[in-house]
């Protein structure tokens, strides 16, 4: 339960204060975010939504220094597995996943026999791959009734293995910037943003990182 007394009590306000906590969380959060423990603030994330929480400079502060330290959940191979409708680039779907099979087959099938097992990793990888991009394909199919999907062009006959490998890369490095960006602005839909929001450890120095968004 989310009492205004607790809080108000440790920090030495009378309980008349305003704004109140749990009338105004915005408003009070950003004066006084970085004096409530851990125990008192968490409960903040069940009258607040990360989106809302945005409007807070610390917090974007604290979200973007948990960006730059390149956590593995945001990162491309499992952002692009776990928000799949974010992702309109080219590329094979399900090459992690089919690599972990192969690499099962060849260290933990019959002890790792040649010529059997090197068929086995080789079928594996394939199902796995076929499997993830069919569960890609249903992900984009239920979101296409909800908004429009461009579809996409296959150009890749058309243009060079060079121009090829470019346009992957540019497709994945637009993917990861639109992942942080929406991370920061609390719309990356189920990324845990309590371990970031409340955590002092990601709290930065402005005057060390011009980068940063000036408190209000």
């Amino acid at each position: 339960d989310f009492r205004d007394t607790a809080i108000l009590s440790y920090i030495g306000l009378p309980p008349e204060y305003e704004p109140r906590p749990s009338i105004s969380p915005i408003e009070f959060l950003q004066k006084h975010l970085h004096v409530l423990p851990p125990h008192l603030i968490v409960g903040f994330s069940s009258i607040t939504t990360p989106k809302q929480r945005s409007a807070i400079a610390d917090i974007r502060n604290r979200r973007l220094a948990y960006t730059e330290t390149k956590p593995k959940k945001l990162a491309f191979a499992e952002a692009r597995n776990r928000w799949p409708h974010l992702w309109s680039g080219r590329g094979r779907y399900g090459q992690e996943a089919a690599q972990e099979e192969r690499e099962w087959a060849e260290q933990g099938f019959m002890g790792g026999s040649t010529q059997q097992v090197g068929k086995l990793g080789t079928l594996l990888a394939d199902y796995e791959e076929e499997r993830e991009a069919e569960r890609i394909r249903q992900v984009r199919r239920e979101r296409a009734s909800e908004e429009f999907v461009p579809e996409e062009e296959d150009s890749d006959s058309e243009m060079g293995d060079e121009e090829v490998e470019e346009s992957l890369e540019e497709d994945r490095a637009t993917f990861e910037r639109r992942i942080k960006e929406l991370f920061i602005y609390g719309m990356l839909e189920g990324a845990d943003y309590e371990l970031v929001d409340w955590s002092e450890q990601y709290d930065v120095d402005d005057d060390d990182d011009e980068h940063y968004f000036d408190v209000e």
